[in-house]
């Protein structure tokens, strides 16, 4: 099925979202609050709507799973063997903010792993895309765009400047062991992958809740730059489609 997933295609239905999600960004807005205390705009939903429509339209017999549609029940989810991983506007928070930070996620997972992956922002107009044997590309431009030869010296490591929990102080805490710097970077949404795709950051240990929406599409533009998203216990690769959504902790790197 991956073969016959044209990248081009969906990264124009994420751009399609993200006008969508501009016009509302330019306007007085209301906020509504799901049941886990997130925020959800009615951009998030026009989003999601287009979104569905037009995969459903591309795409008619892969399924989608979309933090904001009904979840399927994992009795007929472990059947799947590819499907659509969407997170309309992922950083609604930022969003709600208008600092810009918030990205427009659409992945294709099969049998667990990211298999392609569009990120746009579209305050910066900027789009990371990835398939499978095709390498990741920021606007185009094959990832990553930088190398840090002497991680012994300086590493940058990507953490929340005003959220930091202890496990994440105490993670940054032991990486000073093995280097001489740590310069900490910071950014929302699921850019903060991103980041470490291009080679701006070294290392993004997130060691807080989130969900495989949240993720999923910069995961593959990780992947596709020949990095890695790891469970932070065992080191293990991040899987998809469990029966729980939530992420374990995880590092990219």
């Amino acid at each position: 099925m991956l073969d016959s997933i044209d990248l081009k295609e969906i990264e124009i239905v994420a751009k399609e979202a993200g006008d969508i999600i501009m016009q509302i960004y330019t306007q007085e807005f209301d906020v509504e609050y799901k049941d886990d205390s997130s925020p959800l705009t009615i951009a998030d939903k026009r989003a999601n709507i287009h979104i569905s429509k037009r995969l459903e339209e591309l795409y008619p017999t892969i399924p989608i799973l979309s933090e904001e549609s009904a979840i399927t029940d994992y009795d007929i989810r472990k059947k799947w063997r590819g499907y659509w991983c969407i997170d309309p506007l992922d950083g609604t928070k930022e969003f709600i903010k208008r600092n810009g930070e918030f990205t427009v996620n659409i992945a294709y997972i099969e049998d667990g792993v990211p298999k392609l992956g569009v990120v746009y922002a579209p305050v910066i107009g900027t789009i990371y895309s990835a398939k499978e044997g095709y390498g990741a590309y920021k606007n185009g431009v094959k990832l990553p765009l930088e190398y840090n030869h002497n991680k012994q010296e300086l590493l940058r490591v990507v953490a929340s400047k005003s959220h930091l929990n202890k496990e994440t102080m105490d993670f940054i805490e032991e990486l000073k062991k093995s280097t001489k710097e740590i310069v900490r970077v910071s950014k929302g949404s699921s850019l903060k992958l991103c980041m470490v795709a291009e080679g701006v950051a070294d290392i993004y240990p997130r060691l807080a809740p989130t969900m495989e929406w949240d993720t999923a599409a910069a995961h593959a533009v990780v992947l596709g730059a020949n990095k890695m998203v790891v469970r932070y216990s065992d080191r293990s690769p991040l899987e998809y489609n469990k029966e729980n959504l939530l992420n374990p902790w995880f590092i990219v790197e």
